[in-house]
């Protein structure tokens, strides 16, 4: 195909190269056995864990010659990553270097409360901003514009995505998480014209600045949005509205901390979410079965680095469940593209851009004694955004206050999830007991994906 790129020849080609990112399906596919020969190899001879669990699902690197051998290998889970962590602190023993080579973590909160990290060396770490610099480049970016980012910068993934702008010229402002007012102030005072945030607080954000006075598409100069952290950003409904509030256009990206930043995210055409192929390679399997599903249909969505050296993820089932294609994108890219994120396999709710399971609450829930136990999560859209309401109960005979009760927990499930709730403290009793499975979640949005 040809492509249909909006580049001039005064663009800086080294966020577009032509012979890798239009190459066909079969050398995309010769690419990626090329690479992952050598990085198999790498995380059996340096991993004490995949040593191991190569060995005993009898498979070895050496096996390994085309992208259907890499079905024969073991699937890794989040749980994986968690308990070899907690049994070979800091990091567990996945990580195929020493620890004097990496330079970077990023981390997410686990059910224990201890943060699952994602350790980088630096030629990752160099890789992860070379492909921001280039997903930007591909959503539109130029070195001539302003990009304001307003995503948390603790250990959170997204916070150095930021350096991806930078590298290709873009004046960085490196906004945080900060109240909206004065996100609004900043975005007025340096004219900012592209903003990345969360697809509902883009929504609450634009609101806000209405109810404040301000002219979204006069006094602010906003024209791109780039969103992560929810689906919304995929909903068509959702994506059109915030469109219509600000007069911009939204690009929706995808990435998570166990590999890095933005794995795949939207070019101009905004048809799919492009993956990062030359460092990710991509299944999309039945659930149930395991076996591939059929393109286009929806599947757990499982990921392979193919260079990460810090720590190689090899089969890492995500539990998103995705639908991608093959077919050539109208900018002329030949890689996969994901049509968002239907849903989760389990009950993963997304507070704020925040990601909590049920078993998070659970946990926090069954180690407080004056608690009876039982626990129900409810989530509200209040001005666009979730809100998230945990009910518990007190034991009988509990002495302190309910306030109290409510405070020291709303501390702790912020201290372990990083998510801000509501707390209902409620007479013991007062919550529906199950005899099988029990409904922990309440959700009272409407037409919202949870």
């Amino acid at each position: 195909m040809k492509p249909h790129l909006n580049y001039s020849s005064d663009d800086d080609p080294a966020y577009w190269d032509a012979a890798l990112e239009t190459q066909s399906r079969t050398d995309w596919d010769r690419f990626k056995v090329t690479l992952l020969k050598s990085h198999l190899r790498h995380a059996y001879r340096a991993s004490p864990y995949y040593r191991s669990s190569f060995d005993a699902a009898g498979v070895h690197p050496d096996q390994f010659k085309s992208l259907d051998d890499l079905r024969r290998f073991p699937f890794i889970t989040k749980h994986t990553l968690r308990e070899r962590q907690l049994a070979v602190p800091p990091f567990g023993d996945l990580v195929a270097v020493p620890e004097r080579d990496i330079v970077y973590i990023s981390a997410s909160s686990g059910s224990t409360g201890v943060p699952t990290a994602s350790p980088f060396t630096q030629a990752d770490f160099d890789d992860w901003i070379d492909y921001e610099a280039r997903q930007f480049w591909s959503s539109g970016m130029r070195p001539t514009d302003r990009y304001c980012h307003s995503l948390n910068f603790s250990l959170f993934i997204g916070g150095p995505c930021v350096l991806g702008a930078q590298k290709l010229g873009a004046l960085s402002i490196h906004a945080g998480t900060v109240p909206s007012e004065r996100l609004l102030q900043i975005l007025r005072q340096f004219q900012a014209n592209i903003l990345w945030t969360t697809p509902s607080y883009a929504w609450y954000l634009g609101e806000t600045a209405i109810k404040e006075g301000i002219d979204l598409k006069r006094d602010l100069a906003v024209r791109r949005i780039f969103v992560a952290g929810e689906p919304g950003g995929s909903v068509p409904e959702t994506r059109n509205r915030i469109e219509a509030l600000w007069g911009a256009s939204v690009y929706d990206y995808y990435g998570l901390s166990d590999i890095f930043g933005s794995c795949a995210g939207m070019c101009e055409q905004r048809n799919g979410l492009h993956w990062a192929e030359d460092h990710i390679h991509v299944e999309v399997l039945d659930p149930a079965t395991g076996e591939p599903v059929a393109e286009g249909e929806r599947g757990e969505l499982v990921l392979t680095t193919l260079k990460k050296s810090a720590r190689p993820i090899i089969r890492f089932r995500t539990g998103d469940i995705v639908s991608v294609t093959s077919e050539p994108c109208a900018c002329g890219r030949t890689s996969l593209r994901m049509h968002g994120v239907h849903g989760r396999l389990d009950d993963m709710l997304i507070i704020k851009g925040v990601n909590i399971f049920p078993s998070d609450v659970e946990a926090i829930v069954r180690q407080d004694h004056d608690l009876t136990g039982e626990y129900r999560l409810v989530v509200e859209r209040i001005d666009h955004l979730a809100r998230l309401t945990v009910e518990i109960e007190r034991i009988h005979g509990h002495n302190g206050t309910d306030q109290d009760l409510a405070h020291r927990f709303a501390r702790r499930l912020k201290s372990v999830t990083g998510v801000t709730a509501q707390v209902a403290v409620l007479p013991p009793d007062s919550l529906p007991r199950a005899t099988h499975k029990a409904k922990r979640v309440e959700d009272r949005r409407r037409g919202v994906w949870s």
